[in-house]
Protein backbone atom coordinates (compact mmCIF):
# COMPACT_ATOMS: atom_id res chain seq x y z
CA UNK A 1 0.00 0.00 0.00
CA UNK A 2 1.21 3.53 -0.53
CA UNK A 3 0.33 6.91 0.93
CA UNK A 4 0.56 10.24 -0.66
CA UNK A 5 2.71 12.76 1.74
CA UNK A 6 -0.26 14.91 3.72
CA UNK A 7 0.03 18.67 3.27
CA UNK A 8 0.58 20.83 6.61
CA UNK A 9 -2.80 21.35 8.45
CA UNK A 10 -4.13 24.70 8.25
CA UNK A 11 -5.23 24.20 11.95
CA UNK A 12 -3.20 25.16 14.76
CA UNK A 13 0.13 26.74 14.84
CA UNK A 14 2.92 24.84 13.03
CA UNK A 15 3.00 21.64 13.28
CA UNK A 16 0.36 20.18 15.43
CA UNK A 17 -0.18 16.91 17.02
CA UNK A 18 -3.36 16.95 15.96
CA UNK A 19 -5.57 17.98 12.96
CA UNK A 20 -9.17 17.76 12.12
CA UNK A 21 -7.88 18.94 8.96
CA UNK A 22 -5.55 16.30 8.17
CA UNK A 23 -8.37 14.04 9.19
CA UNK A 24 -10.76 15.22 6.54
CA UNK A 25 -8.44 15.81 3.48
CA UNK A 26 -7.38 12.54 4.19
CA UNK A 27 -10.42 10.37 5.18
CA UNK A 28 -10.65 8.18 2.52
CA UNK A 29 -6.73 7.22 2.79
CA UNK A 30 -7.43 6.69 7.03
CA UNK A 31 -10.59 4.11 5.71
CA UNK A 32 -8.18 2.08 3.60
CA UNK A 33 -5.54 1.50 5.70
CA UNK A 34 -7.86 0.88 8.58
CA UNK A 35 -9.46 -1.66 6.33
CA UNK A 36 -5.98 -3.42 5.46
CA UNK A 37 -5.16 -3.56 9.13
CA UNK A 38 -7.94 -5.13 10.05
CA UNK A 39 -8.47 -7.43 7.37
CA UNK A 40 -4.99 -8.46 7.77
CA UNK A 41 -5.25 -8.87 11.18
CA UNK A 42 -8.02 -10.82 11.32
CA UNK A 43 -6.73 -13.21 8.75
CA UNK A 44 -3.38 -13.67 10.25
CA UNK A 45 -5.27 -14.81 13.94
CA UNK A 46 -7.74 -17.40 12.20
CA UNK A 47 -4.82 -18.85 10.07
CA UNK A 48 -2.63 -19.18 13.24
CA UNK A 49 -5.86 -20.51 15.32
CA UNK A 50 -6.24 -23.30 12.40
CA UNK A 51 -3.06 -23.75 13.28
CA UNK A 52 -2.67 -23.66 16.96
CA UNK A 53 -5.79 -25.16 17.74
CA UNK A 54 -3.69 -29.05 16.35
CA UNK A 55 -0.56 -28.16 17.65
CA UNK A 56 -2.50 -27.87 20.77
CA UNK A 57 -4.49 -30.92 20.61
CA UNK A 58 -1.50 -33.30 19.50
CA UNK A 59 0.44 -32.06 22.76
CA UNK A 60 -2.32 -32.64 24.81
CA UNK A 61 -2.69 -36.11 23.71
CA UNK A 62 0.85 -37.01 23.20
CA UNK A 63 2.46 -35.61 26.27
CA UNK A 64 6.13 -36.09 25.35
CA UNK A 65 5.48 -34.25 22.34
CA UNK A 66 4.12 -31.15 24.80
CA UNK A 67 7.55 -30.09 25.10
CA UNK A 68 8.98 -29.98 21.38
CA UNK A 69 5.79 -27.98 20.55
CA UNK A 70 5.60 -25.24 22.64
CA UNK A 71 9.69 -24.72 22.22
CA UNK A 72 9.34 -24.47 18.49
CA UNK A 73 6.64 -21.86 19.02
CA UNK A 74 8.62 -19.87 21.37
CA UNK A 75 11.43 -19.65 19.28
CA UNK A 76 9.65 -18.34 16.07
CA UNK A 77 8.54 -15.80 18.64
CA UNK A 78 11.97 -14.68 19.31
CA UNK A 79 13.30 -13.74 15.93
CA UNK A 80 13.15 -10.11 16.26
CA UNK A 81 10.09 -8.97 14.10
CA UNK A 82 12.46 -6.94 11.74
CA UNK A 83 15.06 -10.11 10.63
CA UNK A 84 11.79 -12.22 10.14
CA UNK A 85 10.28 -10.29 7.49
CA UNK A 86 13.85 -9.49 5.86
CA UNK A 87 14.05 -13.30 5.79
CA UNK A 88 10.67 -13.88 3.88
CA UNK A 89 10.08 -11.06 1.95
CA UNK A 90 12.95 -12.11 -0.96
CA UNK A 91 11.35 -15.27 -0.56
CA UNK A 92 7.36 -14.51 -1.35
CA UNK A 93 8.18 -10.93 -2.82
CA UNK A 94 7.96 -7.42 -1.32
CA UNK A 95 4.94 -6.44 -3.47
CA UNK A 96 2.13 -8.12 -1.59
CA UNK A 97 1.62 -8.53 2.24
CA UNK A 98 2.22 -12.08 2.10
CA UNK A 99 5.33 -12.18 3.95
CA UNK A 100 3.70 -10.20 6.76
CA UNK A 101 0.77 -12.77 7.23
CA UNK A 102 3.99 -15.16 7.14
CA UNK A 103 5.15 -13.44 10.41
CA UNK A 104 2.39 -12.33 11.83
CA UNK A 105 1.11 -16.14 12.12
CA UNK A 106 3.80 -17.41 13.05
CA UNK A 107 4.51 -14.99 15.82
CA UNK A 108 0.55 -15.69 17.26
CA UNK A 109 0.99 -19.74 17.70
CA UNK A 110 2.61 -19.30 20.52
CA UNK A 111 0.01 -17.67 22.71
CA UNK A 112 -2.49 -19.30 21.19
CA UNK A 113 -0.98 -22.63 21.66
CA UNK A 114 -0.43 -22.35 25.11
CA UNK A 115 -3.45 -21.07 25.95
CA UNK A 116 -5.27 -23.62 24.37
CA UNK A 117 -3.40 -26.40 25.84
CA UNK A 118 -4.07 -24.79 28.85
CA UNK A 119 -7.51 -24.87 28.73
CA UNK A 120 -7.18 -28.30 27.75
CA UNK A 121 -5.18 -29.69 30.39
CA UNK A 122 -7.48 -27.80 33.37
CA UNK A 123 -10.58 -30.06 32.12
CA UNK A 124 -10.79 -32.09 35.47
CA UNK A 125 -10.50 -36.24 34.93
CA UNK A 126 -13.94 -36.61 36.52
CA UNK A 127 -15.46 -34.93 33.46
CA UNK A 128 -13.08 -36.92 31.10
CA UNK A 129 -14.14 -40.01 32.82
CA UNK A 130 -17.44 -39.54 32.65
CA UNK A 131 -17.73 -38.70 28.71
CA UNK A 132 -15.72 -42.10 28.46
CA UNK A 133 -18.29 -44.10 30.54
CA UNK A 134 -21.17 -42.49 28.58
CA UNK A 135 -19.36 -43.95 25.24
CA UNK A 136 -17.36 -40.83 24.02
CA UNK A 137 -14.59 -41.90 22.30
CA UNK A 138 -11.31 -39.92 22.28
CA UNK A 139 -12.51 -37.70 19.29
CA UNK A 140 -16.09 -37.17 20.23
CA UNK A 141 -14.77 -36.28 23.49
CA UNK A 142 -12.67 -33.88 22.80
CA UNK A 143 -15.58 -32.16 20.20
CA UNK A 144 -18.32 -32.13 22.78
CA UNK A 145 -17.00 -31.75 26.20
CA UNK A 146 -13.13 -31.06 26.25
CA UNK A 147 -12.73 -28.43 23.48
CA UNK A 148 -16.22 -26.54 24.55
CA UNK A 149 -14.72 -26.61 28.29
CA UNK A 150 -11.40 -25.39 27.09
CA UNK A 151 -12.92 -22.40 25.56
CA UNK A 152 -12.53 -19.91 28.18
CA UNK A 153 -8.43 -20.64 27.87
CA UNK A 154 -8.67 -20.34 23.82
CA UNK A 155 -10.53 -16.85 24.04
CA UNK A 156 -7.42 -15.97 26.23
CA UNK A 157 -5.29 -16.51 23.80
CA UNK A 158 -6.96 -15.41 21.27
CA UNK A 159 -7.88 -12.24 22.53
CA UNK A 160 -3.83 -11.88 23.38
CA UNK A 161 -3.02 -12.79 20.01
CA UNK A 162 -5.10 -10.45 18.40
CA UNK A 163 -4.27 -7.42 19.98
CA UNK A 164 -0.39 -8.58 19.66
CA UNK A 165 -0.99 -8.82 15.78
CA UNK A 166 -2.96 -5.34 15.78
CA UNK A 167 0.81 -3.92 17.14
CA UNK A 168 2.93 -6.36 14.61
CA UNK A 169 1.27 -5.28 11.69
CA UNK A 170 2.81 -1.82 11.89
CA UNK A 171 6.23 -3.40 11.22
CA UNK A 172 5.07 -4.15 7.59
CA UNK A 173 5.09 -0.49 6.80
CA UNK A 174 9.04 -1.06 6.09
CA UNK A 175 8.19 -2.71 2.98
CA UNK A 176 4.93 -0.16 2.48
CA UNK A 177 2.45 -3.41 3.95
CA UNK A 178 1.78 -2.24 7.14
CA UNK A 179 -1.55 -0.89 7.04
CA UNK A 180 -1.74 2.08 9.99
CA UNK A 181 1.80 1.42 10.35
CA UNK A 182 2.09 3.22 6.82
CA UNK A 183 1.18 6.38 7.93
CA UNK A 184 2.84 6.06 11.03
CA UNK A 185 6.11 5.35 9.11
CA UNK A 186 5.22 8.18 6.63
CA UNK A 187 4.76 10.83 9.55
CA UNK A 188 8.38 10.18 10.39
CA UNK A 189 9.44 10.57 6.60
CA UNK A 190 7.03 13.70 6.06
CA UNK A 191 9.38 15.98 8.24
CA UNK A 192 8.24 14.06 11.32
CA UNK A 193 4.45 15.23 10.82
CA UNK A 194 2.98 14.98 13.90
CA UNK A 195 -0.81 14.45 13.11
CA UNK A 196 0.02 11.81 10.64
CA UNK A 197 1.89 9.79 13.27
CA UNK A 198 -0.53 10.57 16.13
CA UNK A 199 -3.71 9.80 13.82
CA UNK A 200 -2.16 6.13 12.93
CA UNK A 201 -1.47 5.58 16.39
CA UNK A 202 -4.91 6.53 17.77
CA UNK A 203 -6.59 4.42 15.24
CA UNK A 204 -3.82 1.07 15.49
CA UNK A 205 -4.44 1.92 19.26
CA UNK A 206 -8.96 2.12 18.61
CA UNK A 207 -8.88 -0.65 16.33
CA UNK A 208 -6.80 -3.46 19.37
CA UNK A 209 -8.98 -1.88 21.67
CA UNK A 210 -12.30 -2.32 19.28
CA UNK A 211 -11.34 -5.79 18.80
CA UNK A 212 -10.58 -7.42 21.94
CA UNK A 213 -14.35 -6.06 23.66
CA UNK A 214 -15.38 -8.02 20.91
CA UNK A 215 -13.92 -11.27 21.64
CA UNK A 216 -14.84 -10.75 25.31
CA UNK A 217 -18.13 -10.34 23.95
CA UNK A 218 -17.89 -13.52 21.72
CA UNK A 219 -15.93 -15.14 24.54
CA UNK A 220 -18.91 -14.94 26.87
CA UNK A 221 -21.58 -15.52 24.37
CA UNK A 222 -20.26 -18.56 24.02
CA UNK A 223 -19.11 -19.67 27.44
CA UNK A 224 -22.12 -18.48 29.93
CA UNK A 225 -21.13 -21.26 32.86
CA UNK A 226 -17.82 -19.03 33.22
CA UNK A 227 -19.57 -15.60 33.47
CA UNK A 228 -21.71 -17.56 36.22
CA UNK A 229 -19.13 -19.74 38.00
CA UNK A 230 -16.77 -15.90 38.50
CA UNK A 231 -19.90 -14.39 39.74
Amino acid sequence: MSFPLAAPADDGPGNPWFSWQYVRDNAETLRDALEFHAGLTARAVILALVVALPLAVLAYWIKPLTGPILALSGVLYTIPSLALLALLAPAVGTTTDTSVLIALVLYALLVLVRNALTGLTQVPDEVRDAATGMGYGRFGRLLRVELPLALPGIMTGLRLATVSTVALVTVGSLIGQGGLGDLILGGFRNNFYKAEIVTGSVLCLALALVLDLLLAGIGRLLTPWAARRAA
